[in-house]
């Protein structure tokens, strides 16, 4: 069958299959709903270079990262060349209308992975994105407690986030920034935002990387802003049994709502209600210097250096071994 998006018409084999075999959600199901919400969830993805996190058999099936643009892309969807940290190179898709999401949820794409840069310039990040992830022994509420926390973080430094769920127990905060600085450079204020929020909560929150280390508490995934690190967009379906969606949210909301009340079910009877609440994101650009200045105070002053980076990125300088702390004891 077709289905129409933003003038085009996008083809659609096996509808009928299904993806959430707990609801009964079917592949129709799941492209109706990005055609509902193709505005939305295109502001998130607009121009950026995007991996299609793809089940073709549903969410009980087998799932792979398609980072590179398939060989069947379409013309009329364009592309960004991305360099890994590996060296090595490819093209990303990067959605730029509403069509481009029916294609890739064809293709059996439940979640967006939009990288934090537009692909005129994909070396230096648009988005401050932070991850709040809750650790086993901690659930949503932690994470909301640990949002509000940081939200004052944010404003000490003159910035301002926009919250959504994450689809699961935890909570993403994005700060739209200039962009002027590298992926380095803005990974470091988030270990840095992520130490100050720490000091604030430290026995509910923690930046330590290994999980041994972190305890009960909601971990600051500060690596998300590493180079091909990302997060589910904003609108996103999960591949959670309830079929969960990446809702943004207002911050008055936060202490009222669960994940679970954002579905496919749900979601697009709710941004027809309330509209988006990330539609004036796109509108601001905050600068980094206040945080730069407290990574460097953090630095000289408390000998807060370089944090561990994801085991498939090169050493970095000033980086810590990257041993889990019981085995480099044990050794």
């Amino acid at each position: 069958m077709e289905l129409e998006a933003g003038g085009r018409l996008v083809k659609l084999s096996n509808p009928g299959k299904v993806y959430y075999p707990g609801p009964g959600y079917t592949k129709l199901d799941v492209a109706r709903y990005y055609q509902a919400v193709a505005p939305a969830v295109l502001r998130g993805l607009r121009d950026r270079p995007t991996t299609l996190q793809r089940f073709p058999d549903g969410v009980d099936g087998e799932f792979f990262y398609q980072k590179r643009a398939p060989k069947n892309t379409p013309e009329w969807l364009p592309t960004a060349h991305i360099s890994f940290p590996s060296g090595r190179s490819a093209d990303e898709i990067c959605p730029a209308e509403p069509a481009a999401v029916l294609w890739a949820a064809n293709l059996g794409c439940l979640t967006f992975h939009p990288w934090p840069v537009r692909r005129g310039d994909t070396d230096r990040p648009d988005e401050l994105r932070l991850d709040l992830d809750p650790q086993p022994g901690t659930d949503f509420a932690d994470a909301v407690r640990a949002a509000h926390q940081l939200r004052e973080v944010l404003d000490q430094h003159g910035l301002r986030g926009w919250p959504k769920t994450s689809g699961g127990r935890g909570l993403h905060v994005y700060v739209p920034i200039r962009p002027e600085w590298t992926f380095a450079e803005v990974r470091r204020c988030a270990i840095a935002l992520g130490r100050s929020l720490e000091r604030r909560m430290p026995e509910r929150v923690t930046t330590a990387w290994w999980k041994e280390e972190r305890g009960e508490k909601v971990f600051v995934d500060y690596n998300q802003m590493a180079r091909d690190r990302t997060i589910a967009s904003a609108y996103s379906l999960r591949a959670r049994p309830e079929a969960t969606v990446s809702t943004p949210l207002h911050w008055a909301e936060l202490d009222e709502v669960t994940p679970r009340d954002f579905t496919l079910g749900t979601v697009p009877a709710r941004l027809a209600e309330v509209g988006d609440p990330h539609a004036e994101l796109d509108e601001h650009a905050f600068g980094l210097e206040a945080v730069l200045d407290l990574a460097d105070r953090q630095e000289h002053e408390e000998g807060l250096g370089e944090m561990p980076y994801p085991p498939d990125h090169p050493k970095a300088p000033g980086e810590p071994t990257r041993v889990q702390p019981s085995r480099a004891k044990k050794d």
